[in-house]
């Protein structure tokens, strides 16, 4: 769909020619605005994630592998669902943004990338930069999951950044390395964001009478993005109420949860102190968005424990034979400390199975 980028502190405007995510003035992450005028008769409706290119900026797109996941009943819990991201290639939720930004990349005219990350979004970019023929630039922790490290190693797509500290500083880092060099900077940005919002358009395909959806959370562009999906399955009339949006965080790396309950409006810095590495980041990109998802579908965040997670991991496996990472199965270990009626239906995003 046609589009401009706008900032949402200082305000000003792009054309779909920028090439960057972050605003020339100010530094802040870009919105992708639409024009819906020119949407052609597109009602959301889908049966594969390319179904909803209409809702996706405009762009060449090869059309990849991707999304159009499972959505499993829960055995033991009629009123609960869980969206099966493992079944994407690289195996998480990562792949829906990872091909609009190696898509955008293609589009500029760079033969390189470079992004931060925890493990699994350096994973998804280095599979499609290898597919697309792109050089992948990617900064991590020196504490990095080492499996996950092996896996992006061996996609032979990919250089290695190591830095001291979190993700956090690993983000400083490639954004460093984006200024000095002719690479695209990826990761969680506006791009990502309009990939991932393609899950709430799937959910509430699958399950259209969904109540709540409960999402784990790292830099919160998955949550924030979910939550632009279902305002515009809303504008679009397919949905009157949005369903509750619940976050999830570790309880070591709970910035979010704390905001929420204290009444911010904004995220604070947390250094993170858990072995779910996908959602160990310390200071959520989108943080201000998700707050607002959370407080205006009346929703709630909450924290779980790892040993919540791994008996969750244990019991995932067990009832399904489905292997899932500590952070993939924060949802269920939330499911077990919410509330809900008979008459909700609840879907629980396992957000991925690297491990």
């Amino acid at each position: 769909m046609d589009y401009g980028l706008t900032c949402p502190t200082c305000g000003k405007r792009y054309g779909s020619d920028f090439p960057g995510q972050t605003c020339g003035s100010c530094g802040s992450i870009l919105e992708v605005v639409y024009d819906w005028s020119a949407s052609d008769g597109f009602d959301g409706m889908s049966t594969s994630f390319w179904d909803l290119e209409p809702a996706l900026p405009s762009g060449k797109y090869h059309h990849y592998e991707v999304g159009g996941t499972k959505l499993m009943s829960a055995s033991a819990r009629p009123n609960l669902f869980m969206k099966l991201e493992q079944q994407n290639p690289t195996r998480s939720f990562k792949d829906r943004g990872s091909v609009i930004e190696i898509a955008k990349a293609l589009e500029y005219g760079y033969s390189d990338i470079v992004c931060a990350s925890t493990g699994n979004m350096a994973y998804s970019l280095a599979y499609y930069s290898r597919l697309a023929g792109l050089r992948a630039h990617i900064f991590m922790s020196k504490k990095a999951n080492a499996d996950k490290l092996r896996m992006i190693k061996s996609l032979g797509s990919a250089t290695m950044h190591m830095v001291d500290g979190d993700f956090t500083a690993a983000e400083e880092s490639a954004k460093r390395y984006a200024a000095g060099h002719r690479a695209f900077l990826t990761g969680d940005y506006c791009y990502r964001k309009e990939g991932q919002k393609t899950m709430a358009y799937e959910m509430l395909n699958q399950l259209p009478n969904a109540t709540h959806i409960i999402v784990p959370v790292g830099n919160a562009t998955l949550i924030s993005g979910i939550y632009k999906g279902l305002c515009e399955l809303k504008m679009l009339g397919r949905v009157r109420a949005l369903p509750k949006i619940v976050a999830v965080q570790a309880s070591g790396s709970d910035s979010l949860v704390t905001a929420f309950k204290s009444g911010a409006a904004d995220v604070g810095y947390v250094r993170p102190r858990t072995r779910a590495d996908a959602i160990a980041v310390g200071l959520p990109k989108f943080g201000a968005q998700a707050l607002e998802a959370i407080r205006r579908t009346n929703g709630a965040a909450v924290a779980v424990t790892d040993p919540e997670m791994r008996a969750q991991q244990r019991e995932f496996y067990n009832e399904y034979g489905l292997v899932a990472e500590l952070g993939g199965v924060a949802s269920l270990a939330a499911v077990k400390k919410m509330r809900l009626s008979r008459s909700d239906r609840a879907v629980a995003v396992i957000s991925g199975a690297n491990i």
